[in-house]
């Protein structure tokens, strides 16, 4: 079974100018003496394109791939990791934009789609939002939602303890420095981290009390 937005390990099974097929890893052996069918009538064959093939891979070998959409709607792997799968959370940047929504660095060749009924407020190019990675229910392309907090079915208290952490690893992704503090617009921190200004100072000062941060005039700092 292969899955969409996740990682699947499926094995080289042809070999074409333009990359290698993948298919899924057959479950349990063969009955000795029956006769098995042709594999592309039993399995369906994804394409790792070329720029992804090593000469270390053979037919034959089992590889580790993320399974997602490319840009003509195609059913394709990648060797490429994402910041984040289906089901998760992570901070990206904001690549471009439309008229129709953002589209978000995440490592792979082609951007996270976050359309604008999935932001808070309208992401700008350049600045980073923490979002949720999902596949839509309508079109089954994987595409991101700032509004994360339906998919955080936690405590209030744990929400905070885990937006604590979740700015901890900002400030040692960005050099030690956050330039959000007290007074902050609401909607700039809602924009680059998908919490309240509320959210955000409880989670400043668990970390100060921790003696993790600094609080100076321009923002925070590690120590």
């Amino acid at each position: 079974m292969i899955t969409l937005g996740k990682y699947n390990t499926l094995r080289i099974v042809k070999r074409v100018d333009f990359g290698l097929y993948l298919a899924p890893i057959p479950e349990g052996p063969l009955c000795s003496g029956a006769a098995a069918a042709p594999q592309e009538e039993i399995y369906d064959e994804i394409l790792l394109p070329q720029r992804y093939v090593t000469p270390d891979m053979h037919i034959g070998d089992t590889l580790e791939v993320f399974i997602y959409l490319d840009h003509d709607e195609r059913i394709v792997a990648t060797t490429e990791r994402p910041l984040a799968t289906v089901g998760e959370f992570a901070y990206m940047e904001c690549a471009w934009t439309n008229e129709y929504g953002a589209f978000l660095s995440w490592g792979l060749q082609k951007d996270l789609f976050c359309p604008f009924r999935e932001q808070k407020q309208r992401m700008e190019r350049g600045r980073t939002y923490y979002v949720y990675v999902m596949e839509d229910e309508k079109t089954h392309r994987l595409m991101a939602t700032a509004k994360v907090e339906r998919y955080q079915k936690v405590t209030g208290r744990q929400r905070a303890l885990d937006f604590a952490e979740q700015l901890l690893r900002y400030l040692y992704e960005h050099d030690g420095f956050c330039d959000l503090g007290d007074h902050s617009p609401a909607d700039d921190i809602a924009a680059r981290f998908g919490v309240s200004k509320k959210a955000y100072k409880q989670a400043v000062g668990d970390l100060y009390r921790r003696r993790i941060i600094n609080i100076t005039p321009d923002g925070i700092r590690l120590v």
